[in-house]
């Protein structure tokens, strides 16, 4: 019964609202559009770059892809209720820049480290810009 309630009151609702809204700006549209492709390009980067005998990192980089194409495809369709979550993903470029070097050990190539470094920076980049927009002060 309290849990009820509290989905139903007014000040949720209102900032739940708030969210919404300013997830429908065409900022925000932008920079979700723009990681939801960064997350694709993370995901076939090994072949398209030819990760050719990094394995794990090839499916380090197919996991890590598709959870953020998935978690801005979510910031996309219903901010309001995953705002919550915008700390993911420059937490998910974080990773992308290191990974070459944890999941490969020492023996990644220049490409995978290039591929990986500036694809994980444009991620941290529109996360920060994605995880931004929940911050914003009404006017």
């Amino acid at each position: 019964m309290a849990t009820e309630s509290m989905r139903t009151h007014p000040d949720l609702m209102a900032l739940r609202a708030k969210y919404d809204a300013v997830g429908e700006t065409q900022t925000a549209q932008v920079v979700d559009g723009l990681t939801f492709l960064t997350g694709l390009y993370l995901a076939i980067s090994p072949w398209v770059v030819g990760f050719t005998g990094f394995t794990s990192l090839t499916g380090n980089n197919l996991i890590v892809g598709i959870a953020l194409a998935l978690l801005a495809a979510g910031f996309a369709s219903a901010y309001g209720r995953l705002h919550g979550m915008a700390w993911v993903a420059p937490l998910i470029g974080v990773w992308t820049i290191i990974a070459p070097w944890v999941v490969s050990g020492n023996v990644a190539t220049t490409r995978t480290i290039w591929s990986n470094v500036v694809t994980g920076a444009i991620a941290v980049l529109l996360g920060l810009g994605a995880l931004s927009f929940g911050m914003r002060r009404s006017r």
